[in-house]
């Protein structure tokens, strides 16, 4: 999410023992042997593939120098930091500034970003990244290997022995379906990659159980509507131009016991609306997300100063999250927060 969207961001040979070709060189000697080089191949993890996009992407080993484009998100490069991986990561252009996640927003800043000039879209154009030699590049979309927009496509990063992906529901750079799953899916697509699959599931289960437990808690309660937003960002001609309406957001909403106010107001993940339209909606609570703003408590402190007929105001709710409220590994941060704002008693 930018401030005025642009977007809306050679060594196989040497696992030899552990990949199916190799295996089956041997098996015309010794078909045990053949049997023996395909049980070593299961154990490793080797090869992995994945379907990705319409692309399908064979790992015959873990990358080692990995470049996370920007895509106004922090989605990709926070799953590999969950993960233990930030050693792999040679360029970074991910980062909100903060994060729920104590340490994380201090560990992204501490990743190397390329050194590399970014384009008009705020991102590596293609000349920067094949000079960075990856071998995986990440995207939250599919917009990071659009040619048009100055990027190197996937087929171009493939010439150069690199991988591509895009993250759960960026195929077609629509998320408004996108759900809490999809970030336990691009868990376990990295587990898949890296082969640190044991360590994706730990995650994903104990994300699990702690948004259960919370749900269960404000089981069967009253849904306030929440309104939640960008702070001081602009995305379209409207006042309002970085409301939410469709997407992870809502699913975070209604484990932690909240509606969308505005979740009716467009097909799309954004709602573009003009300040009557908001002054004329019952806000029970606020959601900010914060994008590279030091505080934003304080944009939700002026809205409810600026709309004192709200709910929200009178009881002075409102909740300012970042990187949790948005793919990643740590969604089940957002339910918390969230829910014990919308149902104190219950905490």
């Amino acid at each position: 999410m930018s401030k005025k969207r642009p977007v809306a961001v050679a060594l196989a040979g040497a696992l030899c023992l552990v990949t199916a070709a190799c295996a089956d060189s041997s098996t015309d000697q010794d078909g045990a042997t053949g049997d023996k080089a395909s049980a070593a191949a299961a154990k490793s993890g080797y090869p992995a593939i994945l379907e990705n996009c319409g692309v399908s992407e064979k790992f015959t080993k873990a990358p080692g120098r990995v470049v996370v484009m920007n895509g106004a998100s922090v989605a990709e490069v926070s799953t590999l930091l969950s993960l233990g991986l930030g050693d792999r990561v040679v360029a970074n252009q991910q980062s909100y500034g903060m994060s729920e996640v104590p340490g994380r927003a201090k560990a992204i800043k501490a990743l190397p970003n390329g050194k590399v000039k970014l384009n008009d879209a705020y991102d590596i154009p293609r000349e920067a990244m094949i000079g960075l030699r990856p071998d995986l590049v990440l995207s939250t979309t599919s917009y990071g290997f659009d040619e048009k927009n100055g990027f190197a496509t996937r087929d171009q990063l493939k010439e150069v022995g690199a991988h591509t992906y895009v993250s759960p529901q960026g195929c077609d750079q629509d998320t408004s379906k996108m759900t809490v799953a999809d970030s336990y899916t691009l868990l376990r697509d990295m587990g898949k990659i890296f082969n640190v699959r044991d360590r994706a599931e730990q995650l994903i289960a104990a994300s699990e159980k702690h948004i259960a437990e919370i749900s269960a808690k404000v089981k069967g309660e009253k849904q306030p509507k929440v309104m939640v937003l960008f702070s001081n960002m602009a995305m379209g001609g409207n006042d309002f131009s970085s409301v939410v309406a469709k997407g992870i957001y809502n699913d975070i909403l209604a484990k932690a016991g909240g509606s969308n106010a505005f979740a009716s107001a467009s097909k799309t993940s954004f709602a573009d609306l003009s300040k009557e339209k908001v002054a004329a909606t019952d806000v029970d609570a606020l959601v900010v997300i914060g994008y590279n703003d030091p505080n934003p408590a304080a944009y939700a402190k002026k809205l409810l100063k600026e709309f004192p007929q709200w709910p929200a105001a009178k009881n002075n709710t409102y909740v300012a999250l970042s990187d949790s409220m948005y793919l990643g590994p740590s969604n089940d941060l957002a339910v918390e927060k969230i829910a014990k704002a919308l149902h104190p008693d219950k905490f």
